[in-house]
């Protein structure tokens, strides 16, 4: 199994900054892509951002400029640095993760649980 613990949600004024954090635990071989979404209630998932293994690094519209992802391979974690945060940045994010679990070849997409975070206005 692979287990994903996201961390850095909280409560912040528009404007301000956030850091997410998803640290990757279990019986992995290795991590290929590394991601970031979010859902707000009565919304669809969101795709915010997403890293490969070298770092590409991808994101829609809607955050591009404001937000970086990054990744620590020696760590297994993926990190999410939020910057101009806007109300309407207001969700559950959620990391997703493409592992190999180890003894499998295929690679296999694993999510964690989300961490909320709130933007006042």
């Amino acid at each position: 199994q692979v287990q994903l613990v996201e961390s850095g949600g909280g409560l912040v004024q528009a404007g301000g900054s956030l850091r997410l954090s998803c640290a990757a635990s279990g019986s992995i071989f290795s991590i290929d892509d590394m991601g970031w979404y979010r859902q707000a209630p009565g919304k669809q998932r969101e795709w915010v951002a997403t890293i490969t293994n070298p770092g590409t690094t991808n994101y829609p519209d809607s955050v591009k400029g404001r937000f970086t992802i990054s990744r620590d391979n020696a760590k297994d974690t993926v990190y999410l640095q939020m910057n101009s945060l806007k109300p309407e940045d207001t969700a559950v994010y959620i990391c997703s993760v493409t592992a190999r679990i180890s003894g499998r070849i295929w690679p296999s997409v694993h999510w964690g649980q989300g961490t909320q975070v709130t933007v006042s206005s």
